[in-house]
């Protein structure tokens, strides 16, 4: 039958519409809400992996609601796990309802990053990532590839939110993608960087940890000098680069510490932590043990590699990368780019101690540094309570965070919907 012009455009319109319904139909995944995941070749042999959550909010469309792509620190502890699970996704691990998930207010995407992260995998020719502008380049690939199956998602705002090492990842992925959107490769509308507790510059987090515990109480003054002789050995292989003794003598720092305190917990020092229990991020057995079982089963993954909670293939790949610091990418975020940049602080933290943060934020020299400089630091309270302190200026926001360690949004997470609502305005 010969079709009349008419009629072919109305068949090609059909077509589209069809084509977009079937783009934005989610599926039955792991909790509440439309769903969907899927692998994204970024190199030859190389995949990453998402997990899409659209929102639960009362909303006609999801396309109402921002997209916050969350990516987990590490380097190599799984989005899929800590951040879905631990953190801010709709269930835990026991399917109890989170109360305080992101996905209630907005559309939230779980990257598994870099290469080789919990579902992320390498072939036997694929190659792990050994720079972070790698897995920058590695992520601008599978949000191209993430938008051409959701298109609709190219006209909704974007914002990436990370913690701990993400303070490297997440300002240097989203330069490239703002790159990559200049120059017509990716369409989508960026508008902020966000990075809990950051190791942006990671020998400012280390030269405050003996001012930090003496300030605490955590140590005295023989304790002081003890750490602040072992930074000081640090520092000047960071001067050397000497990466590989770098991390050695991070890790002699950290038994120092460990030894003299009586096993302080790091991630929030005043947290109350019996003498038996052992932590370490993204790594907890039951966690692991449930997405290897139940989430693999039900997002049918049971014959792609077994998922990954740390996988220390990834971390020494990277480390010659680790302890190189990424201010001067957040400087050209500030000075090349439109993006607001945030960064936000639990001040129990030790690892990433607040005082080393506000450092190096504090030598950051761009365009509009005067105008952060100036800004006043307020208090914000949420129903009359205390939770922090703000401050903004120059498209740069920092949060202190009170009783919050290393995961704010574990620790207090009404603060963390204060920031999250600052940024996406929901």
């Amino acid at each position: 039958m010969q079709l009349t012009q008419n009629e072919k455009k109305f068949w090609l319109v059909g077509l589209v519409i069809h084509i977009t319904l079937i783009s934005v139909q989610g599926r039955v995944g792991m909790g509440p809400g439309d769903q969907d995941w899927d692998y994204v070749e970024v190199r030859k042999g190389a995949h990453l992996f998402y997990w899409l959550f659209h929102t639960t909010a009362n909303v006609k469309s999801f396309t109402e609601r921002p997209l916050v792509i969350w990516l987990q620190g590490g380097p190599g502890v799984a989005s899929t796990g800590t951040g879905c699970f631990e953190q801010l996704g709709p269930i835990d691990i026991e399917g109890r309802i989170r109360e305080s998930s992101w996905v209630q207010h907005m559309n939230v995407l779980f990257v598994d990053s870099p290469v080789g992260t919990g579902f992320a995998y390498v072939e036997d020719h694929g190659q792990y990532a050994s720079t972070n502008r790698q897995i920058a380049l590695d992520l601008v690939t599978l949000v191209e590839s993430f938008l051409q199956k959701h298109p609709l998602f190219r006209r909704v705002p974007l914002h990436i939110f990370s913690e701990s090492y993400g303070g490297k990842m997440a300002p240097e992925f989203a330069l490239e993608l703002h790159l990559a959107k200049q120059r017509g490769r990716v369409d989508c509308r960026l508008q902020s960087v966000v990075v809990g507790n950051p190791w942006t510059s990671p020998l400012d987090s280390i030269l405050a940890y003996a001012p930090y515990m003496l300030q605490m109480g955590i140590v005295d003054g023989d304790g002081y000098r003890r750490v602040s002789q072992l930074a000081g050995e640090l520092a000047a292989l960071v001067y050397r680069e000497q990466w590989q003794s770098v991390l050695a003598k991070v890790g002699d720092i950290q038994e120092e510490i460990a030894t003299m305190t009586g096993g302080v917990f790091i991630y929030n020092t005043q947290r109350r932590v019996h003498q038996d229990e052992i932590y370490r991020y993204g790594e907890d057995p039951q966690m692991s043990n449930f997405l290897r079982t139940n989430v693999t089963r039900v997002l049918g993954l049971g014959k792609m590699p077994v998922w990954m909670e740390q996988n220390a293939t990834v971390f020494m790949r990277l480390s010659e990368e680790i302890f190189k610091p990424a201010t001067k990418i957040v400087t050209r975020l500030l000075d090349e780019t439109p993006i607001r940049v945030g960064f936000f602080s639990g001040i129990l933290d030790l690892l990433c101690a607040t005082p080393g943060t506000v450092s190096w934020i504090g030598r950051l020299k761009w365009q509009n540094r005067r105008e952060y400089l100036e800004a006043p630091r307020t208090p914000f309270r949420i129903r009359g309570v205390l939770e922090g302190y703000e401050k903004h200026g120059g498209r740069l926001s920092m949060f202190w965070v009170f009783r919050a360690g290393h995961l704010v949004q574990q620790d207090n997470p009404a603060a963390m919907e204060y920031i999250l609502k600052y940024f996406t305005t929901f």
